[in-house]
């Protein structure tokens, strides 16, 4: 073959042609208009079960009357009769309390709670305990927690250089009082999608404009436009998923490959949202005021005339100085007052040095030198200050989006999803395959643009197929480990079907018409035979239904890493109740520091009292994940998480066993049972069972641990072998406690709720 076939000149311009041939078929494959997207969703699309209007059935009838309690034994309890199954036998009545305590407030009952209770532990009894429970401060601490799960919540943004988000702690109160409140559910999604477009905007509902700043956020990206979609991406993704268990964030750069939703749809969410932007200057991220509008525009107003109060201060005093220096007024050395003389545009390093050096010393001359008269004016322009800031004080302080223009930017499909490659504008609007009209975006109000209230609004629209679904669905997998469907935050194509569709829809349809209401859906839950139901196996039924399906036993669950730390503090006397504020800081051991570039200032001193607040406060830093809270399944924070991983893994054990706060609430345990069961063996381990377990110790675990006591307290210690000389007896008995309250933290009993 001729070597000039191969020579640059023939390659060169036939790749050229290569590529436009590509290219352009690559456009012509690309739709042109709104319709052309809209087509690709087919009736039968619209047909998935979880794109239908809810409708809510009657119970089935059921041929055992006596087990049913509520409606949703009725639905469970149908398909057992249908295969001739029955439901496990209910759980002991202290089981079943501590699994309510846990599920409820994330603490196991006390010994005391625990006692009172089993004094008449009727079905009655049960009833007034949930009650009691949902009414407790810490079901907001323990519901809210899962909430922050679903909004990839942290206090750090991540990438590099990880900085604080300053005031997001405002966001978890605010989740954590929402649920203590009862809020309802539509209001509580309209105040987190469009809390500064509703009528009565306050304090509250901008400081749940949180939502959409929780995210990863990089301070120095490569690329300035990309990185905007990325935050924006992260918006849309989570929304879709969270709200309405959609995976729309998979069209970013083409249709979904499995799902009916198209990239116009993820851009029609995209232009709903992209008015918003970040308070910050430069790069630095920033917090704001909140407050209703018309304490925002009075604190403007003050702002204003405070900023031209200063102004007046400033120039009276630089005019003072500038005719001082040149004089000779000033005892600074003549080579730094010609520095400060020469604009600070125009000075040289050497002066610039001087200026920093002498600059105090200069103020403080001027302050003393200024003419009586001045500073009377002075001290006049100070004084209204004063006032003005009394008269009107400062606002709290939250951290979210705004949108700083009324008037929406155009949002184009991005071809490939490249910023580069605008394609077709894109409205704002909803996924098309779940309506049959897209909802009426209003126009701007001089405020916003009004597009997220319209988002809102369809959200929560009893008509939405899979608002109230989703959220329903997510509220039973948490009490029972598995939703009724198993992909929470996918309701499409690709996720799992309902294993009771009857019973999802039930529950959404009365859980909107009992006005959205938590603790309405948290109390038909709880007092239903089917979550009191044992865990006991059946063999026949486990052969046919390994997974449950059918719910025919209470499920195994292991508790979630706060649950385990804040009952260690509250069985050894240490949990700090306090609620809300600031985050606290728990310990981190100086070696998981030691990576860091500036150790000392990346997590402050450990303060023992606030570490020991519940693990719902702690600072969760994207970067730096405390060690206990990661080895024990802490979720990933960069993404919405709708349920936590459960692993077993080497570390925990280590972690449980030997870790810097399990020895000390080992410690401090063992101080507390000698305070409150003195140093007889016997009651020791009868107090640390009821404290820890909420039971008694059987026969052989009294007598396992006594003798475990005993070898512990005749064993040599290393402090002994060292120094030649026996320890104390009563420093061995406590060395020999501490190590029981040790194994008494691993016992599988203390991190499993029943």
């Amino acid at each position: 073959m001729p070597q000039e076939l191969f020579s640059p000149v023939r390659i060169v311009p036939l790749l050229a042609a290569v590529c436009l041939v590509a290219t352009t078929a690559v456009k012509a494959d690309e739709p042109t208009t709104v319709a052309d997207y809209d087509s690709v969703v087919t009736d039968t699309d619209r047909e998935h079960w979880a794109f239908q209007p809810i409708r809510v059935p009657p119970p089935p009838q059921v041929r055992d009357r006596e087990w049913p309690r509520n409606p949703i034994d009725h639905f469970i309890l149908a398909p057992l009769e249908a295969k001739g199954w029955k439901p496990a036998g209910a759980a002991p009545p202290a089981a079943l309390l501590r699994r309510m305590y846990f599920d409820v407030i994330g603490l196991p009952p006390t010994p005391e709670e625990q006692a009172e209770f089993l004094k008449s532990a009727g079905p009655e009894a049960f009833d007034r305990l949930v009650d009691e429970l949902l009414a407790r401060p810490g079901f907001g601490e323990r519901w809210g927690r899962h909430w922050l799960d679903l909004v990839r919540y942290a206090e750090s943004n991540g990438y590099e250089r990880d900085g604080a988000k300053p005031s997001v702690w405002r966001y978890r109160d605010y989740v954590i009082r929402s649920f203590n409140d009862d809020k309802p559910y539509d209001r509580f999604i309209l105040e987190q999608v469009a809390g500064d477009e509703i009528e009565g905007a306050n304090a509250e509902t901008l400081t749940a404009l949180g939502y959409y700043r929780l995210g990863p956020w990089d301070d120095e990206p490569a690329d300035p436009a990309e990185d905007r979609f990325d935050q924006l991406d992260d918006i849309v993704s989570t929304t879709s998923q969270v709200f309405l268990g959609l995976t729309l964030g998979c069209a970013r750069c083409h249709n979904h490959k499995f799902e009916p939703l198209t990239t116009l749809d993820y851009y029609k969410l995209t232009a709903i949202v992209n008015p918003l932007q970040r308070h910050q200057n430069g790069r630095a991220d920033l917090d704001a005021p909140v407050g209703t509008r018309d304490e925002l525009s009075a604190l403007a107003g003050r702002d204003r005339q405070i900023g031209e109060l200063n102004s007046q201060i400033g120039k009276v005093r630089e005019d003072f100085k500038q005719t001082w220096l040149a004089s000779g007024g000033s005892k600074l050395p003549a080579e730094a007052r010609n520095a400060f003389l020469v604009a600070s545009a125009t000075r040289s390093e050497a002066q610039r040095k001087l200026v920093e050096q002498h600059g105090l010393q200069l103020d403080e001359e001027i302050t003393t030198s200024l003419p009586a008269e001045t500073k009377t004016q002075i001290a006049g322009w100070r004084d209204r200050i004063a006032e003005l800031t009394r008269l009107t004080p400062d606002l709290p302080r939250a951290y979210f989006l705004h949108e700083p223009n009324p008037t929406p930017p155009e949002t184009h499909v991005l071809l490939r999803g490249k910023p580069g490659r605008p394609g077709i504008v894109a409205p704002p609007g909803v996924p098309t395959v779940l309506v049959s009209k897209q909802p009426e975006f209003p126009q701007p109000d001089g405020n916003t643009s009004r597009r997220r209230l319209a988002l809102a609004r369809w959200l929560t629209d009893p008509s939405n197929p899979l608002t109230a679904r989703v959220i329903v669905n997510r509220v039973w997998q948490f009490h029972f480990g598995e939703g009724l469907v198993r992909t929470g935050s996918d309701f499409g194509v690709m996720g799992d079907a309902p294993s009771h569709p009857e019973l999802l829809d039930y529950l959404a349809g009365e859980f909107v018409r009992h006005g959205w209401s938590f603790k309405w859906l948290h109390r038909l839950i709880l007092t239903s035979s089917t979550y009191r139901q044992s865990k006991q196996w059946n063999v026949d039924y486990g052969a046919q239904d390994p997974e449950n399906r059918l719910w025919w036993r209470f499920p195994y669950r292991r508790l979630e890493v706060e649950a385990i730390r804040d009952s260690m503090l509250l069985v050894s006397g240490r949990l700090n109740r306090n609620m809300y504020g600031p985050p606290m800081f728990p310990f981190i051991p100086r070696e998981a520091l030691a990576g860091n570039s500036d150790p000392d200032k990346i997590w402050p001193a450990f303060d023992e009292i606030a570490a020991s607040r519940k693990t719902v406060y702690a600072f969760v830093k994207r970067s730096l994940v405390v060690p206990m809270l990661e080895v024990l399944d802490l979720c990933d924070t960069t993404k919405s998480s709708a349920r936590r991983p459960v692993t077993s893994v080497a570390p925990q054990a280590l972690t449980l066993f030997n870790g810097q706060f399990v020895n000390e609430q080992a410690e401090q345990l063992a101080r507390r049972l000698e305070r409150e069961a003195g140093d007889d063996p016997s009651r020791q381990i009868e107090r640390g069972w009821n404290l820890a377990l909420a039971r008694a110790p059987t026969e052989t675990e009294r007598k396992t641990m006594a003798d475990y006591l005993a070898a512990e307290t005749a064993r040599p210690t290393s402090e002994s072998a060292g120094s030649g000389s026996p320890i104390s007896l009563a420093d061995a008995r406590h060395n020999a406690l501490v190590q029981l309250c040790r194994v008494i933290f691993n016992l599988n009993e203390f991190v499993y709720p029943d």
